[in-house]
């Protein structure tokens, strides 16, 4: 059995992450607004609750149980039992997890039940530190799925929860307009100026930037952009459901989803409005963001290279 000690003591980085965050208030008042922060601070309560039960579950018994049950597959066809510890492991380790959470991402976005769990975090209208801990109620419980093949090849289930925790600090500090960019390591890292695109409503910036902690992913599978020259980021969703209330910004969606289901002429339309991506409509009603953006004059215009020129004074 994995020795977990070391992945609780790294619960006690969080108060610093905290006082990072009351340093950009203090500093950036302007980019704060009250109700909009203590909404985040009630989604961050919610979230912590239900995945003090979900996370110990999916490192302490869904990754041991297939670390465990695949041992001697590995020890007999791959010829050892775990990866192991060393440097190399630990740096495969955290880019398999980017690599899981990439995609963990990216379908988030593009599958409209899963979007009505992540979508609390892109419910703010304001982009700062506390938007960081606007963490969906329900993502935990699926979450998970994307990372068993690393248990099942044989990382150690310790090694797993701690490469997420260390995705999760450091993607923490995307959520800031202190600073937009880090230089030519922002062509291989993560920003917060290319997260200043994933988070904006504009046609244009829908879906892109999903990676963590590199952009390696979205540029090679054709989701990466860059802020356009002309095109200001609006921070929120399209379809606001205009609250505060931690409650409903975590079912605001799943309710649009039950009520479109029932209204549903035939069972394809049904599981379409459940599995097909945010916007789906039978006739066109609406549209999803592919749709969107194809028929968006600007984004057919700027190419992912092109810069945004934010207005002098």
């Amino acid at each position: 059995m994995t020795d977990f000690s070391a992945f609780e003591g790294m619960k006690f980085i969080y108060p610093f992450l905290i006082i990072f965050m009351i340093i950009e208030f203090l500093v950036a008042r302007e980019n704060y607004e009250i109700k909009d922060v203590l909404a985040g601070f009630g989604i961050a309560l919610g979230s912590s609750v239900i995945a003090s039960f979900t996370k110990v579950i999916a490192v302490v018994v869904v990754f041991q149980w297939f670390f465990d049950l695949l041992e001697p597959f590995r020890m007999r066809y791959l010829g050892y039992s775990s990866i192991g510890f060393a440097w190399w492991a630990w740096a495969l380790a955290i880019i398999a997890d980017d690599f899981n959470y990439y995609w963990h991402h990216r379908i988030s976005h593009t599958i409209r039940v899963l979007w009505a769990a992540h979508v609390p975090h892109h419910s703010s209208k304001h982009f700062n530190l506390a938007v960081s801990i606007r963490n969906g109620w329900f993502v935990t419980f699926y979450k998970p799925i994307f990372w068993v093949w690393m248990a099942c090849i044989g990382f150690e289930p310790v090694m797993i929860g701690t490469a997420l925790i260390i995705s999760s600090v450091y993607q923490y500090f995307l959520h800031t307009k202190l600073f937009s960019s880090i230089g030519i390591l922002g062509f291989v890292f993560n920003n917060p100026r290319a997260h200043e695109v994933h988070h904006s409503s504009n046609v244009e910036y829908l879906d892109k930037n999903h990676g963590g902690i590199l952009l390696v992913w979205d540029r090679l599978f054709g989701t990466y952009q860059d802020l356009l020259s002309g095109v200001e980021p609006k921070y929120g969703i399209r379809k606001d459901p205009e609250t505060y209330n931690p409650i409903k910004l975590n079912t605001h969606e799943f309710q649009a989803i039950y009520k479109d289901v029932k209204n549903s002429k035939n069972i394809s339309h049904a599981l379409m409005y459940i599995f097909g991506p945010p916007g789906w409509s039978p006739g066109n009603g609406s549209m999803t963001v592919s749709q969107m953006q194809r028929n968006n004059p600007v984004s057919l215009e700027y190419s992912s290279e092109k810069v945004f020129e934010k207005k002098a004074g």
